[in-house]
């Protein structure tokens, strides 16, 4: 009986663990950002929310509409 406890606790604890992780990463997919890219290499993204985002995220939204 112990062991029958353990065994479903383990599988509620996985099955909520990746629940969560497809949670997330579905969520992070929806979310609009701007990347910018330097010639050094370095990256810096821009979410929506952040301050001048929406200009940028607006500016980003055009180029796609223009070249697709």
């Amino acid at each position: 009986m112990r062991r029958h406890r353990l065994l479903g606790a383990t599988l509620l604890a996985l099955g909520f663990a990746v629940g969560s992780l497809a949670y997330r990463r579905r969520a992070a997919r929806h979310r609009e950002r701007v990347d910018l890219y330097a010639e050094d290499g370095s990256l810096v993204s821009i979410s929506n929310g952040a301050p001048d985002a929406a200009r940028l995220l607006g500016l980003a939204r055009e180029l796609i509409r223009l070249g697709g």
